[in-house]
């Protein structure tokens, strides 16, 4: 058992920032040694900072945190470490170019643990860690080369690692299949077994109902509610988030699909880290219909969503949009053809976040007249009510169009993404995990959408490994495996139990 007697307790914590926004205000938070703890609430509710200032991050602007019964105050995460305390946050925290080992390695006492010697006793623990969690990973390959899902499984392993009494973990299963979230989830029981303790931050609620004792809801910086996870549901979870029941207001209905809008035939398109990501694989889209591709991360979804909106060269095979091929057209060249793209990683791909808003509101369209002015300059006016009517359209909380993208939470990132796409009117809208990271609210927010779009006549190409998404939104799935599809198959013709089969590489079969 650990030796740990005493819960992890903030009283009265408040943080405010430098610009005046008060992102935590007199929050009460106590976790009981040996516990699962569920985290939960809205985009910019405030759970990241609380996080952020337990494992020395962040500095809180007033209150206490209470660790081992004594008030502590960490000035680095070093030292949050040392006391035993650590996070795997949402947006990875390794040098890209250095080795899943030597990543591990940085940061311990002593730079000669980078030097072979030692390098090989980390590698000996790291493979004795994986072989007890099943979290697989390639820690002799740069992580750079890695898949998003892959890099998250550096950061857990890296923590296990070092032996933390308190695990901090930020949305870890965004990135993970159903298989894969099973296996963390039996890692962090076992971990509770032993006497660590768990802090979960996630918007999935079916997962805090299975995974954790206890669940904290923050609402708007404060703790609105500690309820015994046994004694709630997903309803209740979702009222205390925001504040009132969450209703969808689209109906869902049957795809009266019309004209086909995209046709990959035979479609091979080479990765970073094999010959063939995309390996031979024919498909269309129709207008009107939600096409999913489903499977585990690092099959080649990524490759094959670049490969379609001009940001990957291909080997072999067509793509056309309305008869117009898109091979060899650079990103706005694919735009001009009709197609919209929601990248999979909005901080990376879809936002430039020192930017203002109202320039991320552009992106893609700023050659369009519609933005020119006098001799053809861009008119900062225009530029401004464009983006003024993004805000408004696509609900986005954000403190003005001059302010910076990187001002905005995560949903309100997003809902800028989704909105600049939309407004180029699409025939076509590519939407890479659409919904990652995001809270209960904007995820329902953004599936609407969607399913409006899908009832006005786009065609929309779904790539997410959301499963509960896939289930909810596609009209047709297809799964791939090791670059191919597995199958095709029309969305209320699977279960849970046969994609989970594709997903590991067994081919559909018909009933």
């Amino acid at each position: 058992m650990s030796d740990i007697q005493q819960p992890i307790e903030t009283r009265g914590l408040t943080k405010i920032y430098s610009d005046g926004t008060v992102a935590l205000q007199d929050v009460d938070f106590r976790v009981q040694p040996g516990e699962i703890h569920g985290l939960l609430g809205e985009n910019g509710a405030g759970k990241t900072t609380l996080t952020k200032i337990l494992s020395g991050l962040l500095h809180p602007s007033s209150g206490e945190i209470r660790w081992l019964g004594k008030p502590v105050r960490f000035a680095t995460p070093r030292e949050a470490l040392q006391a035993g305390i650590g996070m795997v946050h949402q947006h990875f925290a390794l040098v890209e170019p250095f080795t899943g080992l030597q990543n591990v390695a940085l940061g311990q006492e002593g730079g000669e643990l980078l030097a072979p010697v030692h390098l090989s006793q980390i590698a000996e623990k790291l493979e004795e860690i994986m072989d007890q969690t099943g979290l697989r990973a390639p820690i002799d390959l740069p992580v750079e080369l890695l898949p998003v899902g892959v890099q998250q499984r550096i950061e857990i392993l890296k923590m296990l690692y070092r032996e933390v009494q308190l695990l901090i973990l930020d949305e870890p299963t965004a990135v993970l299949t159903p298989q894969e979230a099973d296996e963390l989830f039996k890692t962090l029981r076992a971990l509770r077994a032993l006497g660590k303790t768990v802090i979960f931050i996630t918007h999935k609620l079916k997962e805090v109902m299975v995974l954790t004792d206890r669940i904290t809801v923050l609402r708007r910086g404060r703790a609105v509610a500690q309820v015994e996870t046994s004694a709630s549901s997903p309803e209740k979870l979702s009222t205390l988030m925001v504040g009132h029941e969450l209703e969808s207001h689209v109906e869902r209905r049957r795809a009266e699909a019309g004209e086909i809008v995209l046709t990959v035939s035979h479609l091979t398109v080479p990765g970073d880290l094999r010959k063939e990501a995309v390996r031979d694989v024919s498909f269309e889209v129709r207008a009107g219909e939600i096409f999913a591709v489903a499977g585990v991360q690092g099959n080649g979804q990524t490759e094959l969503v670049e490969a379609l909106t001009g940001l990957r060269s291909w080997i072999s095979g067509d793509a056309r949009v309305s008869e117009m091929s898109l091979r060899g057209l650079r990103p706005d060249q694919v735009f001009r053809c009709g197609v919209a793209h929601i990248p999979e990683d909005r901080r990376r791909h879809g936002l430039i976040l020192p930017f203002t808003v109202a320039e991320n509101s552009i992106f893609g369209l700023q050659r369009t007249p519609q933005f020119r002015g006098v001799l053809g300059a861009l008119s900062g006016q225009r530029i401004d009510a464009h983006a003024r009517g993004v805000i408004e359209r696509f609900a986005i909380q954000a403190p003005g169009v001059r302010a910076p993208a990187q001002s905005l939470s995560g949903g309100n990132q997003q809902k800028l993404v989704v909105g600049r796409e939309l407004s180029k009117r699409p025939k076509l809208l590519v939407a890479a995990q659409p919904t990652r990271g995001l809270d209960v609210a904007a995820t329902q927010y953004i599936r609407d959408l969607l399913l409006k779009l899908r009832a006005e006549g786009v065609g929309i190409l779904l790539v997410s490994a959301d499963l509960d998404e896939v289930f909810q939104l596609a009209d047709r799935v297809g799964v791939m495996y090791e670059g191919r599809f597995t199958g095709v198959v029309p969305a209320e013709r699977l279960s849970r139990e046969v994609i989970g089969l594709m997903m590991g590489g067994v081919p559909w079969q018909k009933p």
